[in-house]
């Protein structure tokens, strides 16, 4: 194989147009940008939405609905899916840091225990929030549903359990 004799595929490069070569060319006069207009001046850049001065898309459309600034958005694990983890891993407590580490949530999520399933055996389980049902289905089972009280102060985000 000799380097030099190294080409690009069939096909594969194309040659550049280039406007603004004399009439001859068919691209010249204006080159390709039509008579006048904004668009045809040097330094033309236009602003993302716009659309030639006509009221844009984004202010014709009507605004509706509220968005909380202070909602907390949980991440739902249901008691089926724990009791699996548990009966693999052989664990008796459960808190998010497991569920972090065995990947069914992410970091900084908030965990929420739902109740869809049924628990077996009797575990400890933290969480952010428990719905009543599935507080009701672990304590049922001598277990205990603790919960991580979540509070903001100076220095930042900080968490006990309640």
């Amino acid at each position: 194989m000799d380097l030099s004799k190294l080409k690009p595929a069939e096909g594969a490069t194309k040659k550049e147009k280039r406007i603004g070569r004399g009439q001859g060319s068919g691209r010249g006069g204006t080159s390709t940008k039509g008579h006048k207009g904004q668009k045809a001046q040097a330094g033309y850049n236009h602003k993302r939405g716009f659309e030639g001065g006509q009221t844009s898309l984004t202010r014709r459309l009507p605004k509706f609905g509220f968005t909380n600034p202070t909602r907390v958005e949980f991440k739902g694990i249901n008691l089926d899916a724990i009791q699996t983890l548990a009966d693999k891993r052989k664990l008796k407590t459960i808190d998010p840091t497991v569920l972090y580490e065995n990947g069914l949530i992410a970091k900084n999520d908030k965990l929420k225990v739902l109740s869809r399933g049924e628990i077996t055996s009797a575990l400890q389980i933290t969480a952010h929030a428990f719905s009543a049902s599935a507080k009701a289905a672990i304590e049922a089972k001598g277990g205990k549903a603790e919960t991580i009280i979540t509070f903001i102060d100076k220095k930042g985000e900080q968490e006990k359990k309640a």
